[in-house]
């Protein structure tokens, strides 16, 4: 069910050739840069880890930066998933929607603030 997981980092210069050359010992490559800092790093076609500046703009952390991305079977599937979440006491990170071409996400938290993401890819 897991889709893909994003890490915080404060230096791209470092942690982005680290990751390039880490994953790629198991057949992972950099995919794309990411416009506000970092990349995005697949496998066969399908984004695995990104690197990325912390969406809230502070330092990354452990754990900051950090969501768990969970594969939906279709975006029906994503709208639900983010709703229920909603219902059952979570808040709301990002709306459903067109993330990038075929990339169509919900963003949220659960009640102890960690950031989750449902998400249909392609």
């Amino acid at each position: 069910m897991i889709s893909y997981i994003t890490v915080g980092s404060s230096d791209f210069a470092k942690s982005v050739p680290f990751f390039t050359e880490l994953l790629a010992t198991q057949g992972v490559s950099k995919m794309f840069d990411n416009p506000k800092g970092g990349a995005g790093f697949a496998k066969d076609g399908k984004l695995v880890l990104g690197v990325v500046k912390p969406f809230n703009g502070e330092a990354a952390t452990v754990g900051n930066g950090t969501m768990i991305a969970l594969d939906m079977p279709s975006r029906e599937a994503v709208d639900a998933f983010h709703a229920k979440a909603l219902e059952l006491g979570g808040s709301d990170e990002g709306a459903p929607g067109e993330r990038g071409p075929g990339y169509y996400m919900a963003y949220f938290r659960d009640p102890d603030g960690n950031k989750f993401c449902a998400c249909k890819l392609g």
